[in-house]
Parts: C-alpha cells; structure tokens; sequence
C-alpha cells in the first residue's frame, strides 16, 4: 500500500477506535428489510458518491435517497453507497437512506428493486454484521487491504447472511486471497471485482481488470461473476467495457457528477457484445498477464528478413507502414508486392500503420485487416471523431504525441495509445513527465539500443516502438540486424 490508501485506512482504524464500527450511528438491532441478490447477470452499479481523493468534490450536496431512486429509474442493477467518511465524505446514514428510499418505491411498485453494496474500507467481521443490519445486500472486501485469514472470516460472515461479497482483486497476492476463500464461501455468495484505478497511486489502467478477467476465472470457474469498477465517463468506453466479457461495471463519479448520462450509460454497457476489437484485447490481455519482460513492436519494416528476424527475437509485434509520404512506407517502389506472398510466414501479429483515413494506401490496408492478411490498424495521429464505428470494430490502436489526445483517447476506452513521445529523442533515459490521469503503458520516440535500459528502468512500460533507433540513417525501412538483435537481448 502506498501514501493515499494507507492514509484512508489508518484514519479509519482511528474512527473506529474512537466511535466504534457503527462510527456512531444508530444501526437497528436487527435487519428490517428483505435481502436482493446483488448483480445475477449482466448489469451496471451506480454509485453514490461526493467526492474522492483523487478528484475531490463531485457532487457534495448529493442527496442519497434521491440518488437513488433515480439510479433505479435509470436501470441500475444495483446501487453502491460509500460509506466512508473522511475522503469520500459518506455515511451509514447514507446507506440507511439509500435502502429505506428503495424498500418505499418497490413497496409502491410491486417489484423487486436493485441491490445496495455497502463500499467501504471495511476491516473486520464486526463490520459485516453493521453493513448487514443497516440494510446492505453485498459489502466490498479490498484484498488489498486485508489479510488472508480476515478476508476469508469476512466473506464467511457475509454468506452466513446470505450477502454477497464484492472482493476487490488487482494483484498475483489478491488472486490467493481470492482463492481462499472461494474454497471456504459458495460462489453464488461472491462477486470479484478489478478496480481500474490503482488504490495507491489513483492512476487509471483500463486494461488491468481485463488482464484479471481470466486469472480470476481460472480460480471460480467460467461462470464467475467479474465487475469493471472506475474509470469509465462516456458511452463509448461503457461499450468498449461491455463487449469484454463483463457481468458488471461500477460507475462513480459519472453517474453521480452527471444525471442526463445515467440511463446511456446503462445501456451502453447492458447491450454491447463482442467485437474483433474486443476479442483482440482480451488475447492481448493474457499475453501480458503471461509476458516476463518488456514487450516491443518493431516498426517501419519493408524486407521479409527483417520481420523474421525480429520474430525469431521476440518482438510482440510487427509494424508496416502504408503511407506513401513516409520514406519507410511498405507502398513504396514495390515492397508491398514483395512481401505479400511471403506474409504467412509470420506467426507474429502484423499491424497496418496508417495516417490518412481517406488515402488510397490506408483504404488498402484497412481491406487487408479485414480479410486476415494483416492482423491490426494503427491510427497514426488520427483523430478519435474521424474514425468510423465499423473501423472501431476491427483490432485497433491509436498513436498520437500529444498528452491532451492520449487522455482523451484513453478516456473514449481505448486500452491501449501508443504515447510517441518526441521528448525522448532529447532526454532518452530519463524520468517523464507524464501528467495524466491514466497510467502511460505504450511508448515511441527515440528509443535505441543503448538507451533502452535506462528508458525502462526510469519509465516502466509495458511495450516500447522501435523504428529509425535500429537503422543505419542512410537506409530507412532497411533494419541493421545487429541493432535489433542487441535491441532485442537488451529486453
């Protein structure tokens, strides 16, 4: 744990200390509303929320019972409630609220109304039976923050009410956790879920619930219910999310922040199915989950040996540029000619890099795509807006050299921006300045082989694009084997 979460936490065992685990509310000595089964398929949670550490206030003069009543009208599956006071600015009072709000409307209605999920820091097993009386339905467990032995009692106590644990899971140390107590707790009593956002830093990595999809599954099974948490503003990252595979996403701050986006973003999430895209990140997912170093895609290639080579060393993948202005474009003289007949000896994932969504060259390589010939589009510097949904569809990624982009980009659900980071030709080696709300996992610009170490040492990232740094100046497009052999044992 880092600065922010083990302050959270330190000032809650102070609270507790102080004012006890109901942190002086009044809990009813026993439960007074009937238990809902929380997420049974696919579905979103909304959340109540005021404020975080992160982004401070959201929406401070919330009022929980109206919040949630219109996230029901909204199409919620269920309805989280923070409970924690210091940071997020939340009560059991809130919680009280919520549920009270909602027992009122499915008396008048006559139909069962969502699940609430009581969000907190929660700590000990004595918290589970306040969360239980005060009228929740399923509590948060962060495996982070709880040890093996803890987190399986709290998870026992909660099925023992017939509640629904959310265990929260982003780490190789979680997944033993969460092993645990699947061996002790029926699965139809635990819901897993992978939180965007890391708890220690508040940093945003998309891609890192779906790196965890299948390592959970491997643990409970293929059934096993998996929850999206954070990170998602728009509808179109709610459908990029959807489409993976998810039981569930839980919306914070845009569903608090922004009521005209709520029933949207149900919708968007409820109602989205695979893609080529989608399937594309999930493999790309796993490969990562199982990768011991720094992946690397080799780009600007024009010569069948210096593909195979790069294959022969690793590379994840394989780059071909199909834009005439560029001196390494595979649309030159007749390189791609050449080539063509010769592509099936590559195992490796072969990606189209384009700039110009209306030049004949990228129409050609978008055909290829769509046929297998090649594996994947990159969008070279193109805006987001410009790309038709069908072409988002297809295996895709961006590029751009611009942070204001690569957030929005990112924001949009775009798992991974290649960051062509143009300072890095000046300062290759050094620490970054990357400020930005999401975690910079892609990067280009400068890299060769003797910069390389320095540049992941310092900067971390999960894959680096390497052109012109394992050329001779002279011959772009023609890669000097030795440098990219040395690239490559460098990795």
């Amino acid at each position: 744990m880092s600065d922010i979460l083990t302050s959270i936490v330190e000032k809650r065992k102070e609270d507790i200390k102080r004012l006890g685990t109901s942190f002086g509310f009044d809990i009813p000595e026993n439960r007074l509303r009937p238990l809902h089964k929380f997420l049974p398929q696919k579905g979103v949670i909304l959340e109540v929320k005021r404020a975080s550490p992160s982004k401070g206030d959201i929406s401070p003069n919330l009022d929980a019972s109206q919040t949630a009543i219109s996230y029901a009208k909204a199409g919620a599956a269920a309805i989280s409630c923070l409970t924690e006071t210091n940071y997020f600015k939340g009560s059991l009072d809130d919680l009280m609220k919520v549920c009270s709000s909602l027992d009122t409307r499915e008396s008048r209605n006559g139909s069962p109304l969502p699940a609430v999920l009581r969000k907190d820091f929660l700590l000990s097993a004595e918290e589970i039976e306040v969360s239980y009386r005060a009228g929740a339905d399923a509590v948060l467990l962060i495996a982070r923050i709880l040890d093996t032995v803890t987190i399986v009692q709290m998870a026992k106590a909660a099925a023992l009410h017939e509640m629904t644990s959310l265990i929260e899971v982003r780490s190789e140390e979680d997944l033993e956790k969460l092993k645990a107590v699947s061996l002790v707790v029926d699965n139809k009593y635990i819901v897993c879920g992978v939180n965007s956002r890391d708890l220690a830093t508040f940093k945003i990595d998309l891609l890192r619930p779906v790196l965890m999809l299948q390592k959970i599954k491997n643990i409970m099974g293929d059934d096993a219910r998996v929850v999206f948490e954070s990170g998602v503003t728009n509808y179109e990252c709610a459908a990029s999310v959807g489409a993976l595979g998810f039981t569930g996403l839980l919306l914070g701050e845009a569903a608090a922040k922004n009521p005209e986006l709520r029933e949207g973003l149900v919708k968007a999430f409820t109602t989205s199915t695979a893609t080529a895209n989608s399937e594309f990140w999930r493999d790309y997912a796993f490969g990562v989950s199982q990768a011991k170093k720094t992946l690397a895609k080799i780009c600007g290639l024009t010569k069948i040996e210096d593909a195979q080579l790069a294959e022969k060393h690793g590379a994840t993948f394989l780059g071909f540029i199909f834009a005439d202005a560029f001196p390494r474009s595979l649309t030159r003289e007749d390189r791609l000619e050449k080539l063509l007949p010769q592509l099936d000896r590559l195992n490796t994932k072969k990606i189209t890099v384009i700039v110009d969504l209306e030049s004949e060259e990228a129409k050609t390589a978008i055909k290829y795509v769509k046929h297998g010939i090649f594996d994947v589009v990159q969008f070279h510097k193109i805006p987001y807006e410009q790309v038709p949904q069908e072409l988002l569809e297809l295996p895709h990624f961006f590029a751009t050299d611009s942070l204001e982009e690569y957030e929005k980009l990112v924001s949009k659900g775009e798992f991974r921006v290649l960051l062509d980071s143009k300072i890095l030709t000046k300062t290759a080696g050094q620490p970054q300045s990357f400020k930005t709300t999401y975690e910079v996992k892609w990067l280009a610009g400068g890299i060769t082989p003797e910069n390389v170490q320095a540049l992941i040492e310092q900067n971390h990232p999960e894959l680096i694009d390497v052109s012109g740094g394992i050329e001779n100046s002279e011959t772009p497009g023609i890669k000097n084997h030795n440098k990219l052999q040395k690239l490559m044992e460098e990795l």
